[in-house]
C-alpha cells in the first residue's frame, strides 16, 4: 500500500520541474496519473518512482503528457460544432467581417482545424468573412502534432466523405493530412492557462472543454473569470457537456444554448 506521506514531495516535483501548479488540480487525478507511471514502469512506492526520474530523464516528459493528456477527434460531440456553424458563426457574421476564436487547451490539433472547416465553408459563401483562429495548449509534443496536421483515419470518423476528400490528403501510409487552406487559419502557440492570461484579446469566440474536468473549482472560477474581458461584448464562450459553469458567473455569461454549454458574454 502507497504511503500517503510520500506523496509530498511528488506534488513539489511536479511544481519545479514539470512547471505545473499542482495545487489547482484535484490531488486524487494527480495520484491516478501519477500512478499509472509507476505501474507502467514497475515501481511500487512514490519514492522508488522519483529515484526513477532522477536516472531516467525521459520519464519527466512522459509523465507530463500523461497529466496533461488529452483525448480528441474532428468534430467532437457534434451537436456543439453544429451549433457553432449553425448559429453562432451567422449570428457574428451580421455584426462583423473579422472573427477571432481561440481554442484553449486545443491538444493535437482536432478542434482548432474542425474550427477550420467551419471558418473555410462559411467564407466561401461570404467572400468578405475573415477568421483567425488561436489554438493553444501547455503540451508542446501535443503542439508538434497540431503543427504537422497529420492523423489516423479514425479521428476523421465524425466527418463525412466529402468533408474528407476536400480538407485532407490521404497519404500512402495511410494516414490523412490537413490541406493548406485550413492551415492558414490557424496560429498555434504554447500557453499555460494557469497564467491567468489570455492567449489575446478581442476574441468572438473561445472554446475551452473538457480541459478543466480535472482542475480545482477555484481553478475553474479563475478561467472563467480570465475568459470573460478577452471576449468582446456579445462573445461567446462553450465548455464541455460535462463541465459546469457556476451561478457566480451570472453576471458576466448568459446561456444560448444550455444543452450544448454555449454562453453569451453579457453586455
Amino acid at each position: 500500500m502507497l504511503d500517503e506521506e510520500d506523496f509530498g514531495p511528488v506534488l513539489r516535483m511536479i511544481e519545479s520541474e514539470l512547471n505545473i501548479h499542482s495545487s489547482n488540480f484535484k490531488e486524487d487525478y494527480l495520484k491516478r496519473r501519477v500512478q499509472s507511471r509507476m505501474r507502467l514502469n514497475g515501481v511500487g512506492t512514490y519514492q522508488d518512482y522519483l529515484v526513477l526520474l532522477g536516472n531516467n530523464p525521459p520519464e519527466y516528459e512522459a509523465l507530463k503528457k500523461g497529466l496533461t493528456i488529452n483525448v480528441t477527434r474532428f468534430w467532437r460531440d457534434p451537436p456543439v460544432f453544429d451549433a457553432i456553424r449553425r448559429d453562432i458563426i451567422p449570428e457574428l457574421r451580421r455584426r462583423k467581417t473579422n472573427i477571432r476564436i481561440w481554442s484553449a487547451g486545443c491538444a493535437t490539433g482536432e478542434e482548432p482545424y474542425t474550427l477550420a472547416i467551419i471558418a473555410h465553408e462559411a467564407s466561401i459563401m461570404n467572400k468578405d468573412l475573415k477568421f483567425t483562429i488561436f489554438a493553444s495548449d501547455i503540451d508542446e509534443e501535443a503542439l508538434m502534432k497540431a503543427r504537422d496536421g497529420v492523423y489516423h483515419k479514425k479521428a476523421l470518423e465524425n466527418l463525412s466523405e466529402a468533408q474528407v476528400r476536400r480538407h485532407f490528403t490521404e497519404r500512402e501510409d495511410g494516414k490523412f493530412e490537413v490541406k493548406p487552406h485550413l492551415r492558414k487559419y490557424i496560429r498555434f502557440s504554447q500557453h499555460d492557462l494557469m497564467n491567468g492570461m489570455p492567449v489575446t484579446r478581442h476574441l468572438d469566440l473561445i472554446l475551452c472543454r473538457n480541459v478543466t474536468i480535472y482542475f480545482t473549482e477555484h481553478q475553474k472560477d479563475e478561467l472563467a473569470r480570465m475568459f470573460a474581458p478577452a471576449l468582446t461584448t456579445g462573445g461567446y464562450y462553450v465548455i464541455g457537456k460535462t463541465e459546469f459553469l457556476s451561478r457566480d458567473f451570472e453576471h458576466l455569461y448568459e446561456p444560448v444554448n444550455q444543452m450544448q454549454k454555449i454562453y453569451r458574454k453579457r453586455s
